[in-house]
């Protein structure tokens, strides 16, 4: 085994070492003139030590040389006394061997080449590292062909774990565009794009230590991936505004990158949609007051999109209200918010039979303006337009600066557990839940959204609509979800790559799609509701595809996923980089408990009736999710139900959810629903209403008491009706139920309760 040194350069250093210090440094030079580079985070590796395992991630040739000129550079002094040694850098033999071109390159630098066959050659370099010393090791072990992080080696997970040295994470961002990466056809490539160098600070393996073998080389590789998912989440900035993360993604992606499709096909580049808002949201400057609350009543289109994005760009708040809530509901949610103006159009509100709920909204004192109106006034002009190019053209990122902790959107809670609650969201909470994403999931302009989520709720807003946008990907915007046989076709048609959607809808989708209209979907993310086998096993059958599982709230967007690269079927996944999390003991419950979480995503507050307009921040910064969660020891979350769909018969604490679970697997393809009613003598009793008209309690008790469930836990009654009640997502009414005098009020609907579609009993759909 060779190992090729370069000594720092010192009195009596021979020429030939003098030579290569003067190539790093000209070398260096050129790639700070060429591609701006920067490096960010120097006291992090100042603070690293002297034994130190460096993990960049891999996205192009570029990496190695910046990591060799800049690392060598800093160790000569830039970084201090206490940086590390010029670094040793961890190479494949046969990579080695088959780049010809890089041995010149290879041959200035410290090199450690490793035989990946040879179990031997991995325990040498360990032994050598254990003396001391810096050691750079890409962990992905290959350079990334999707933009995003790609699987950690068995070998690197071992050298951390068995040398026992600080881990020093470095993000290189910027090379992916380079010509130099594997992502041609994937992302805008450029000669010469910026590159920051990005160190984070020093980690140390925290993997419990009476672990062995095959699982704790699990848990180290698990580490390490989340202490690369961290690092690419810290690297991105998340304070600024939307308007500038849109400005921002112009410049990376192009002006004329198409990233909004509707349903009237209709398209939409960069240099449209900022044009677009900048003109609606001048128009609406006479009509609101700065930090106003503007309601929007439409559904997903690039119109919405850009009108969103205008109030926002001039400092009005976009209030996103469910046009299936009802007119109730709505002016519950315009009273906590102070809304006094509602946008609509008068074409939506033909098509949706939305006349009579418009009425009683303008009869409660609710204004309303009409994008026709807009569309054919004299202040839209030719002239307006040139403006409005001219000047998003050449506006930058730098101009659209503003309060990145200011309310940027407001979205509503669903109401079932009372009146619904405004929840308002910061620029910075929305970027920060983007960046979370992009870091965990790789998504790139490639790819092509199938969205038909609306943007009153949080996953069709902010997962469906805003992150797709920021990140230079096409998004085809649908009105309604409920159309199970057009959407699939609609899918097939713009070769979409991305589907969103709930329980519900996914499983109407296939049971309604062709096996071929989905063959180019990667990636199909199921939130809002839990996802039930029945339509995990249908995707999976029927088009090949594993169906991602999401949680999260609308005070926080995504909390948790499964990704590719970390899935285990029947959970949520594992927490979203930045972010901290706990759980609460409950009275009566062994596994798990309530779910407590802090981060950049949390919401700034609520909006609430009892005080109009006063935003109501959570205690502390920790949001309460109200839902009952059980981690497992890698981190995966499971999802046990709501706190207040938990029932307490006899003394013991019994999950609604985990019942009608039971049940469904008994009866499947039945809509059940197990509630609980006051009783004097037991606290509760259990009552299952079910769509199956010749239910028989006998049959159930007996298949629960196989299943091993005592006869409290059994419902007492068993009520048919002909249909339950439903939520627009397609999730049980709950509320409903109560109405029908099944139930108490204070019972909530199952599951993510703040990212359900609301629609209370009885109001329409569309």
């Amino acid at each position: 085994m060779q190992k090729m040194e370069m000594q720092k350069c010192a009195s009596g250093a021979s020429k030939s070492e003098k030579f290569k210090i003067g190539l790093f440094k000209v070398g260096k030079k050129i790639l700070k003139f060429l591609f701006r580079v920067e490096v960010r985070g120097i006291e992090h590796y100042r603070a690293a030590g002297k034994r130190v395992l460096i993990l960049p991630n891999h996205v192009s040739l570029l990496d190695p040389v910046l990591a060799a000129l800049f690392l060598n550079d800093l160790g000569e002094g830039e970084a201090g006394e206490n940086s590390p040694e010029p670094p040793l850098f961890v190479v494949n033999l046969f990579v080695a061997r088959l780049w010809r071109w890089a041995r010149p390159f290879l041959a200035l630098i410290r090199t450690w080449p490793v035989d990946p066959t040879n179990p031997f050659a991995m325990k040498s370099l360990i032994a050598e590292l254990k003396t001391g010393g810096c050691c750079v090791v890409f962990p992905e072990g290959r350079i990334s062909t999707t933009g995003g992080l790609m699987k950690i080696y068995d070998g690197a997970a071992m050298l951390a774990d068995k040398t026992g040295a600080v881990l020093l994470p470095l993000r290189i961002e910027g090379a992916q565009f380079s010509k130099a990466s594997y992502l041609a056809g994937k992302f805008p490539l450029r000669w010469f794009p910026k590159i920051t160098l990005t160190f984070m600070p020093p980690r140390v393996i925290e993997v419990p230590e009476g672990i062995r073998g095959r699982k704790r080389r699990e848990r180290v590789r698990i580490f390490l991936s989340d202490l690369m998912r961290e690092a690419a989440y810290r690297a991105m900035d998340h304070r600024k505004t939307l308007f500038q993360a849109l400005l921002e993604a112009r410049q990376t992606y192009g002006r004329k990158q198409v990233v909004a499709v509707d349903a009237s096909r209709k398209t939409a580049d960069y240099g449209q949609i900022i044009a677009a808002s900048l003109v609606l949201g001048k128009l609406f400057v006479p009509k609101a007051q700065k930090g106003e609350r503007v309601g929007i009543l439409l559904p997903g289109s690039i119109a919405t999109v850009a009108l969103t994005l205008g109030l926002s760009r001039w400092g009005r708040v976009p209030a996103m209200l469910n046009y299936t809530a009802g007119a109730k509901n709505i002016r519950a949610c315009c009273r906590a918010a102070c809304i006094k103006t509602i946008v609509t159009s008068r074409r939506f509100v033909e098509a949706g039979k939305f006349g009579p709920l418009v009425e009683a909204l303008e009869a409660a004192g609710l204004a309303f303006l009409w994008l026709e109106d807009f569309s054919a006034s004299s202040a839209v002009n030719v002239f307006t337009k040139i403006g409005a190019w001219l000047g998003g053209r050449f506006m930058g990122p730098e101009e659209a600066k503003g309060d990145p902790d200011a309310p940027a959107l407001v979205l509503f809670t669903s109401g079932s557990e009372g009146t619904p609650k405004g929840v308002v969201l910061s620029h910075a909470n929305v970027i920060a839940n983007r960046n979370q994403l992009i870091s965990s999931i790789d998504f790139n302009p490639s790819d092509v959204v199938m969205n038909a989520m609306p943007m009153f709720h949080v996953f069709g807003c902010v997962v469906g609509t805003l992150m797709p946008l920021l990140t230079g990907i096409r998004t085809f915007y649908y009105p309604t979800p409920l159309h199970y046989r057009l959407i699939p076709l609609i899918a097939y048609d713009i070769d979409a790559t991305v589907v969103f959607g709930t329980d519900t809808f996914l499983y109407g989708y296939a049971r309604s799609a062709h096996p071929y209209d989905f063959y180019r979907v990667r990636y199909a993310f199921a939130g809002a509701e839990k996802l039930r086998d029945r339509t995990r096993q249908l995707w999976g059958e029927k088009f090949g595809i594993r169906v991602i599982e999401g949680y999260g709230t609308t005070e926080t967007s995504i909390i948790s996923a499964n990704t590719a690269l970390q899935f285990r079927a029947g959970t949520v996944g594992r927490m979203m980089p930045g972010m901290a999390y706990r759980l609460d003991p409950v009275p009566g419950i062994d596994e798990g408990g309530r779910l407590f979480v802090k981060g950049t995503n949390v919401m700034r507050g609520y909006l609430k009736s009892d005080e109009p307009g006063v935003v109501q921040p959570p205690q502390d910064g920790w949001y309460d999710t109200g839902d009952i969660i059980r981690a497992d020891e890698y981190g995966f979350l499971s999802i046990k139900g709501r706190a207040k769909r938990f029932a307490k018969v006899g003394g013991e604490m019994i999950s609604l959810t985990a019942l009608e679970e039971e049940i469904e697997a008994l009866w499947p393809g039945i809509r059940h629903a197990v509630v609980a009613l006051q009783d004097e003598r037991k606290g509760e009793q259990l009552v299952l209403v079910t769509e199956k008209q010749d239910a028989e309690r006998e049959t159930l008790a007996a298949y629960m008491k196989e299943r091993g469930y005592v006869e409290v836990s059994i419902p007492r009654k068993i009520l048919s009706i002909p249909k339950l009640p439903l939520l627009g997502s397609g999730k049980t009414d709950y509320p409903g139920l109560a109405e029908l005098g099944l139930a108490e009020p204070r019972l909530a609907e199952p599951g993510l309760a703040e990212l359900g579609l609301a629609e209370p009993l009885g109001k329409r759909q569309i």
